[in-house]
């Protein structure tokens, strides 16, 4: 099955460096610019900003993409988006293809689906929140809508018992304990209301005037205002909507509105209007990439297992080290991890993935304390090394970042963070050596080691 490769867009993480390779990101799709830490506005509601603080806690979740872009094996919805910057591989016609796509909605029958094993790697992974794409920019619903046929509870799936899969996702990962989150696409290609077939389909945005057909927009309005009132109300509790595709504002479909009715039925829910600056972006989501600096608002890198948000026939997956490493950067700087898990097209989690994904969890079981619940200290980097904090700021935690294929140092050092008495390595829960010249500390590495990132715990000198 060829895979549709697509090209970015020249458009850079704002004050961030990229924590993917070239390749990867010459692989990468659509990626959003990250809003300006500046223009952050903080909740008014408190059951907002309690819910808020109690996810920055949680440091780690998983972001799964899953829909038609799986069964086909190519990198999400945008090939159907005719823009100079995607390449097609399969159909040099545009129409051609964006119909194959479309297709393949009779073929999308995920016999294997068990959201409980998901929600069961994903918890030994020490993964604490989630996130579930409900519908991605080509309109293919992953729930029962009422709204539309154009879903996973139609076709082959339709007589399964789990055939309403939002719903099967968000019970199995709550009965685990995990934050809930619904990602849902603002734009809806598939719409008539949107992508009108009178008209051609050029671009990612609606391809008509508004002011000539304002009877069509309203009623794409309303279609997404009621898709969204469904998932908010018959869902069960949801702690995050995530919503993407940020050409369309927030304001166009009255998210004031809609939020409103929402935390009614969801107390504290975090709005996530990706890079649409002002209160309804309740934090903020560099894709693909890490700020380059510490920042001071609500924020979330979410970064793919594999260079692709959704399942690819023979994608490279990157190591647990080098996630650890990822995560370890983005804690101290002040964030938390959303790992993008593809699932395949039968519904199941890859065993090469639950293999890595069960690594990282069982470091996680060991050094995790350097990792949930922390806050940010001042001198919060020294290469490889990267520092974290006890709430009440008087224990400091150090994450060596081992780099894949790297041996066990027989020393790390670092700066100005100087420890006043024991330092412990977390792994083993006992003491090391280590000597301080100045401001310069070398911390011995006891011989037999595991070559994978170190955690280290100590009370600030």
């Amino acid at each position: 099955m060829n895979i549709i490769k697509l090209t970015t867009l020249s458009l850079a993480l704002t004050a961030s460096t990229l924590s993917v390779s070239a390749q990867e990101k010459n692989e990468q799709s659509f990626v959003h610019e990250q809003s300006e830490a500046a223009d952050y506005v903080w909740p008014e509601d408190p059951q907002v900003l309690q819910n808020l603080k109690h996810w920055q806690d949680q440091k780690f979740g998983v972001l799964m993409h899953w829909g038609l872009y799986s069964k086909a094996g190519i990198v999400e919805s945008w090939s159907i988006c005719s823009e100079d910057w995607i390449r097609r591989e399969r159909f040099n016609d545009y129409e051609k293809d964006k119909q194959w796509y479309w297709s393949l909605k009779d073929s999308l029958n995920p016999v294997k689906f068990n959201p409980d094993l998901w929600a069961d790697v994903m918890k030994k992974a020490g993964m604490k929140y989630m996130i579930f794409t409900t519908k991605h920019h080509d309109g293919f619903c992953m729930f029962d809508s009422k709204y539309t046929d154009f879903s996973i509870a139609h076709g082959p799936f339709a007589n399964n018992p789990r055939k309403n899969v939002a719903k099967e996702v968000f019970d199995a990962y709550r009965k685990q304990g995990f934050m809930i989150g619904c990602y849902f696409s603002k734009p809806d290609w598939h719409s008539k209301w949107f992508w009108n077939p009178y008209y051609a389909t050029p671009r990612r945005g609606i391809n008509y005037s508004i002011k000539q057909h304002p009877d069509w927009w309203q009623n794409y309005v309303k279609f997404t205002q009621n898709q969204l009132s469904e998932l908010t109300t018959d869902y069960g509790k949801l702690d995050m909507l995530w919503l993407d595709g940020g050409w369309i504002t927030g304001e166009q479909i009255g998210l004031d509105s809609i939020l409103v009715e929402a935390r009614k039925r969801n107390p504290g829910l975090i709005s996530v209007d990706r890079t649409i600056r002002g209160k309804n972006e309740n934090y903020q989501t560099p894709e693909q990439g890490i700020p380059a600096k510490q920042l001071n608002i609500p924020w979330e890198s979410c970064i793919t297992l594999s260079h692709a948000w959704g399942y690819i026939p023979g994608a490279k997956f990157k190591s647990p080290a080098k996630v650890i490493a990822i995560l370890s950067e983005i804690v101290a700087k002040g964030g938390c991890l959303a790992l993008g898990v593809g699932p395949t097209p039968e519904g199941t989690i890859q065993l090469e993935v639950q293999k890595i994904l069960l690594n990282i969890g069982s470091w996680m079981n060991r050094n995790g304390e350097a990792i949930y619940n922390t806050v940010t200290t001042p001198h919060y980097n020294d290469g490889k090394t990267w520092f974290t904090a006890s709430k009440n700021k008087k224990t400091l935690y150090a994450v060596y970042a081992i780099a894949d294929g790297e041996t066990t140092p027989q020393t790390i050092t670092w700066t100005v963070n100087k420890p006043k008495g024991k330092l412990v390595l977390l792994n083993t829960g006992k003491a090391v050596k280590y000597t301080t010249n100045g401001d310069k500390v070398t911390v011995k590495i006891p011989a037999g080691t595991k070559a994978e990132p170190l955690a280290f715990k100590f009370e600030k000198k």
